[in-house]
């Protein structure tokens, strides 16, 4: 299972279940790591809002390129590179579907911020976890002129959201629909994915895919893991991610992301 470092140029880690342990925690050692290590740009490319995952960084805050809200926006060094941008008319069906037909929580995802009804107190409480940067409001749509969305996180409340997923509709052709969690399932622009926003930063480096390293452990993760030739699906991951994966890692709760870096060396 060892790399030999001298190959890998890029590596990106998805949070949730897979670099974050059960109790959400960075592994001992991972910023250490990092700040030790400048010639590998790391990446981490998450569900999660940008702000919400650089206050998990301290002194390596600055040394990460952020692949955040599943691959719509990027940032590096404190500036947005790149964004995909979901048409209103999208968003305001998105909004009758699954908040106001299914009876779901609908988060509206921005550049600036997130937005959200007030809802259960599970459901709030998930979405702070989540969004360091988050305003409750009566008037969803009203949202849309303030901030360009780019993403739609839809918090299913009995948390099985893989068979709301599995029974789910086609949306339309510009949208799609990716199960990111036991109780979210987050939709965006179809061409949006980690992987797409992975690959407009190796373009940008020009870093190929035999010098990058991926870790996920979830279906969101599968395009990020497409477009590293070492990639990594987390013993704790979905069944399918782990057969898309050429290894597999031990669980976020072994520090499994930390064991295969240490490993390089």
């Amino acid at each position: 299972m060892k790399t030999e470092h001298r190959m890998i140029s890029l590596i990106a880690t998805d949070l949730d279940g897979t670099l974050l342990n059960s109790r959400k925690e960075v592994p001992a050692g991972f910023e250490q790591w990092v700040c030790c290590h400048p010639e590998i740009k790391m990446v981490i490319a998450s569900g999660r809002q940008y702000y919400n995952i650089r206050k998990l960084f301290g002194k390596a805050a600055d040394s990460l390129i952020y692949l955040a809200e599943n691959g719509g926006m990027v940032v590096e060094k404190g500036e947005v590179v790149y964004t995909n941008t979901i048409r209103t008319e999208d968003v305001i069906t998105c909004i009758e579907r699954f908040q106001e037909k299914d009876g779901h929580t609908v988060i509206l995802c921005g550049e600036q911020s997130a937005y959200m009804n007030h809802s259960s107190e599970d459901a709030e409480r998930n979405a702070h976890m989540y969004y360091e940067k988050l305003k409750f409001t009566d008037d969803l749509r009203g949202c849309i002129e303030k901030d360009h969305i780019i993403k739609i996180a839809v918090f299913i409340g009995d948390y099985d959201a893989d068979t709301y997923y599995r029974k789910l509709e086609k949306l339309n052709d510009r949208l799609s629909v990716v199960l990111s969690g036991t109780c979210w399932i987050d939709i965006a622009n179809k061409e949006v994915c980690k992987g797409a926003a992975l690959k407009f930063l190796q373009e940008k480096y020009g870093i190929g895919a035999e010098e990058s390293m991926a870790f996920g452990d979830f279906l969101n993760d599968e395009s990020l893991l497409e477009q590293c030739t070492e990639s990594y699906a987390m013993r704790n991951g979905h069944p399918l991610l782990k057969e898309k994966a050429k290894y597999i890692a031990p669980s976020n709760d072994e520090d499994g992301v930390m064991s295969v870096l240490l490993g390089l060396y």
